[in-house]
């Protein structure tokens, strides 16, 4: 997928995420100069920086579900993280290089899945022919225990043909229901807790593993049904054969080649200090998120992990702050700035009906698994729509979060009723629309607190 063109990431996004083309453009360069960044020659591939970007624009308009469609796209590793919660070097909290670790684990996990995949079917086997070892014991002839009288055998029978008959059995599944006697790794550790400072986020974590080092490895014994056991020993099986020391490598390669960051809230540290004293929120995280966004190398329990070629999006309102208020180096950082759109009317029936995951659509399918048919009119789009606009304008602007709220409220009796409605069909139209909700947008009061 990393060969798509940003005409073609465009299109991709425009599947989900309606207008926004300015930032959907800028996105889709930045993804694509990766792709050609790859095929520099190495003396030239580092010194070519990501063009980290800044959504400007009002909640719900966007900004997050660009940056994580644009993640999926690629299969890059992706974490969203607000700028809010992280806290100068020196006071108790998160400190920003977490982001990173958080990033790695997510890489990790990203790619032990994937080696899994690619082992499933030996992993499978592996554990087929242990679990016919529990159901028949070597060197026993006579029928497994629990399975008295299921297989006859007499002095002819081979030990082999036995088991091969075990095995037909249970690939028909006719052994599911039936329990054995598994042991299985006891992952239970000492519990710790670290009330860490920052920068000792994994403390807590790594004296765990050092404990589970030192200390002999623990077993119990479970009596589980064949079809659980074969999956907890496919597991186990899957997890010998797959190189840890291989998949940490190709994670970090991952995070610091194709890693994308999502900094949300960015415009909460962005506001110039009017207070004395340390500064614990705002600047003093600036300074901090410089070297991470600069290039520096974070230690995490996987091994040194660079940020040099990491991707930032920071997005934020900034209705009070505006961009040129966070320092100055860290503006130089972040040279692609975008404007997204406050979302119209038009935009709200766009939203309702053509992305493929449309709300709309949602609620047509939750409702089909009761057997409830769901019609909406165009005029009940329409209606939809106007009063999601207006409640915006009337009282806060959420953008298109509004639209849950309002259709929740619409569907609230059918969503109730549902399950003694089966084989009903309803029918959404502008007058059923207004009827449920020209109360609530008429009381502004309520509409505060309801939509």
């Amino acid at each position: 997928m990393e060969q798509l063109t940003p005409r073609q990431i465009v299109a991709e996004l425009d599947r989900y995420i309606i207008g926004q083309k300015e930032a959907k453009r800028a996105v889709a360069i930045a993804l694509r100069n990766r792709w050609r960044r790859q095929r520099l020659p190495e003396e030239l591939r580092d010194e070519v920086a990501p063009k980290n970007i800044i959504m400007i624009g009002p909640t719900g308009v966007g900004k997050t579900e660009i940056a994580r469609r644009l993640a999926k796209l690629v299969d890059a590793p992706f974490i969203k993280v607000e700028a809010s919660k992280y806290t100068e070097v020196g006071y108790v909290g998160r400190d920003v290089e977490s982001m990173v670790r958080d990033l790695t684990e997510l890489a990790v996990g990203m790619v032990k899945s994937e080696k899994a995949r690619a082992v499933q079917e030996r992993a499978r086997e592996l554990a087929e022919e242990r679990l016919l070892d529990l159901l028949l014991p070597t060197g026993r002839f006579a029928a497994p225990s629990g399975f008295e009288g299921a297989e006859e055998t007499g002095a002819t029978t081979s030990a082999a043909e036995t088991r091969e008959k075990l095995r037909k059995r249970l690939h028909e599944g006719k052994l599911d229901d039936r329990t054995v006697d598994l042991e299985v790794k006891d992952r239970a550790l000492p519990m710790v807790e670290i009330f860490s400072s920052s920068g000792l986020e994994e403390m807590d974590i790594n004296i765990k593993e050092m404990l589970g080092n030192f200390l002999p490895q623990r077993t119990k014994r479970r009596k589980v049904k064949v079809e659980e056991a074969q999956r907890i020993l496919a597991q186990e099986e899957a997890d010998k054969l797959i190189d840890m020391d291989e998949v940490k490598s190709e994670a970090i390669r991952r995070v610091e080649n194709s890693g994308i960051v999502f900094l949300d809230e960015i415009d909460k540290i962005a506001g110039r200090e009017t207070t004395h004293g340390p500064d614990v929120s705002r600047q003093g995280v600036q300074r901090d998120l410089l070297p991470i966004v600069e290039g520096c190398a974070v230690s995490t329990k996987y091994g040194l992990v660079r940020t040099d070629h990491i991707l930032f999006i920071a997005a934020g309102a900034f209705h009070v702050s505006k961009p040129s208020d966070l320092i100055p180096e860290l503006q130089g950082r972040f040279p692609i700035r975008v404007e997204l759109a406050s979302l119209t009317q038009d935009d709200f029936v766009r939203i309702l009906t053509e992305p493929q995951n449309a709300l709309s659509k949602q609620y047509i399918a939750l409702l089909e698994t009761e057997g409830v048919k769901l019609d909406f009119t165009e005029d009940a789009i329409l209606e939809i729509a106007s009063i999601a606009r207006a409640v915006n304008q009337a009282t806060e602007n959420i953008g298109a979060r509004r639209l849950y709220t309002i259709m929740e409220r619409l569907l609230d009796e059918v969503s109730f009723e549902a399950p003694y409605m089966r084989g009903a069909r309803v029918n959404i139209n502008a007058a059923y629309v207004r009827e449920r909700l020209q109360e609530i947008v008429k009381n502004e009061d309520l509409s505060r607190y309801i939509l």
